[in-house]
């Protein structure tokens, strides 16, 4: 019996990183889910160079849950020293995904899921750009689509961001409380060139456009995110990422975003 178990647990993660290495964007998600009864663990790492010569960290801790094949929920903490040389505790975010609708045929799918994401944050609101993970008590709702060809994945999301008064710090006249979001991620599987063991180690390569427009006429920006990425024995991944700005007026801390990301996954967990 515990043989099979393990047999079953070995096929599965497998057939996850067989199926889905190239979509699993490191600046988004995308209509896929991760594995029903898995739990994933996240420790995300920011760094942001600011204008006082200073580089911000941000320390994002995320725990993600594989309620069903259609459902997923992400919980994540925030402590950063960005607002203030210290490093403080931030707040918290609720992320949830439902997927609605899926076209499979082999070595390729076409996905569309429902997102949101619920957050309760303490920073001071001192810039225009809305960012629930971190900077902005709020709420987000959207979609996302995702299209696998083969080794290629091509996603596509668009939500609308409301923020809300944070903890002890409320909004300030004349910052903008509503942003449009609108992203466009491919993601390419380069290495291996052909599975043989779910032991085999996956290289990915990302690129990711990232735009904000602010629905109070306060500005619009569009980033560009530049990503690479490994997964180790189908369970285990490390992404690094440089993200930075193209162009747009859009106030925020910093224009330039680097991330250093560790995961792993525990399938059939629950």
């Amino acid at each position: 019996m515990k043989a099979g178990w393990k047999h079953l647990l070995c096929l599965a993660a497998m057939l996850w990183g067989k199926a889905y290495a190239q979509e699993l964007y490191v600046n988004t998600e995308p209509a896929s889910n991760m594995a029903a009864k898995a739990i994933g663990i996240r420790l995300n790492n920011e760094f942001e160079p600011l204008q006082d010569n200073r580089t911000g960290y941000r320390l994002s801790p995320e725990v993600m849950f594989g309620f069903s094949k259609n459902l997923m929920v992400h919980v994540n903490l925030y402590a950063s020293s960005i607002y203030q040389p210290s490093f403080n505790f931030e707040g918290a975010s609720v992320y949830a995904k439902y997927r609605f609708l899926a076209l499979d045929q082999p070595q390729s799918h076409f996905r569309v899921a429902g997102f949101g994401r619920a957050s309760l944050i303490n920073d001071p609101v001192t810039f225009n750009m809305i960012n629930l993970q971190g900077d902005n008590s709020g709420y987000l709702g959207g979609l996302v689509v995702t299209q696998l060809l083969h080794k290629l994945a091509l996603s596509a999301t668009s939500n609308v961001s409301h923020s809300l008064d944070n903890i002890s710090n409320p909004i300030a006249p004349g910052i903008g409380r509503n942003q449009l979001d609108y992203t466009f991620s491919a993601g390419y599987l380069l290495l291996p060139k052909t599975y043989t063991d779910y032991k085999q180690t996956n290289l990915n390569l990302y690129v990711e456009l990232l735009g904000k427009n602010s629905l109070d006429g306060k500005g619009s920006l569009m980033d560009i995110a530049p990503a690479v990425q490994f997964i180790f024995n189908s369970t285990t991944r490390l992404d690094l990422s440089y993200e930075t700005q193209l162009s747009g007026n859009l106030s925020r801390p910093s224009n330039t975003i680097y991330l250093i990301r560790l995961e792993h996954n525990l399938f059939n967990a629950f």
